[in-house]
């Protein structure tokens, strides 16, 4: 009989040569999934015989990720700022950087929170949830262009159960949001990669992830360029818009931003010291 710890190490091997990073840790997690254990519950197990049934269970994970499916699909979920999301090929996988967005848009926001919060660009509706589960006295909306991401952020919503407490709105970009309608906050984390950039990522991200949600094309400005130029119509006097961007185009930003005549532009480096984030007002 195979125990919990060989199918570990059988599976590690395995996925160390498909040149997964990580081969232990993600066989572990791969494993416990199977067997719906948490990591450390497999170690108190480590001796005990595996059923022909449960490894029937472990293997083609396992092989979903020798392929370099997303560790995270294959899970079906992601952790995200107190949120457990569903993820699938859908949407983006949230990542920590956004993760860290959300935390700056929070500090910058403590003497006021935001009453009326637009997110451009939802995919599984991560940043939008998590700003409507911090300000449960805000409005809360969320536009996305894809049905089927849209789809996958309502569901989230439902499982955590913030059903109701955003409106999700099918629109590319400010497009299909009622005319007149402002915001004291718009936060994104749009298509940013260039094209180059895409094709030098890892299989797991060009493979598998939507193309549409890494790259507008070109040079990965497009995107950012839309929401910049479109945002002092759609900001409240004072509003504050915060975005997610390339480490190399925040100089071109900051242009845009002074062209749309928004103030205050910040960039703000990532927790590798690299510049990710851009924030300005509206005037007023």
């Amino acid at each position: 009989m195979i125990t919990v710890l060989e199918v570990i190490k059988r599976s590690t091997e395995f996925l160390a040569g498909k040149g997964i990073e990580g081969a232990r840790l993600n066989a572990e997690h791969l494993v416990g999934h199977a067997l719906g254990l948490a990591r450390m519950q497999l170690y108190l197990q480590f001796e005990r015989p595996l059923t022909e049934a449960e490894l029937e269970r472990i293997r083609p994970l396992v092989r979903r990720r020798g392929l370099h499916e997303p560790l995270q699909y294959i899970l079906g979920g992601v952790e995200f700022c107190g949120l457990k999301l569903k993820v699938d090929r859908r949407a983006l996988i949230p990542r920590p950087e956004t993760e860290h967005l959300v935390e700056l848009v929070v500090e910058r926001r403590q003497s006021a929170p935001p009453q009326d919060v637009l997110e451009l660009g939802t995919g599984t509706g991560a940043i939008a949830l998590a700003l409507a589960a911090r300000y449960p006295a805000a409005t809360v909306t969320a536009a996305e262009i894809d049905a089927g991401a849209l789809a996958l952020a309502a569901e989230n919503a439902a499982a955590n159960g913030l059903d109701g407490r955003v409106e999700w709105v099918a629109s590319d970009w400010y497009a299909a949001l009622p005319p007149g309608r402002r915001f004291d906050l718009i936060v994104s984390n749009p298509p940013y990669l260039s094209e180059a950039e895409v094709a030098e990522t890892a299989p797991e991200v060009r493979n598998f992830e939507p193309t549409g949600a890494l790259t507008p094309g070109g040079d990965g400005l497009a995107a950012l360029g839309q929401i910049i130029a479109g945002a002092p119509a759609r900001l409240a006097p004072g509003g504050l818009i915060a975005l997610e961007t390339g480490i190399a185009q925040h100089e071109a930003l900051r242009a845009q931003a002074a062209a749309a005549g928004l103030e205050g532009f910040e960039s703000v480096p990532d927790l590798t010291g690299r510049p990710r984030y851009v924030f300005a007002r509206a005037a007023g």
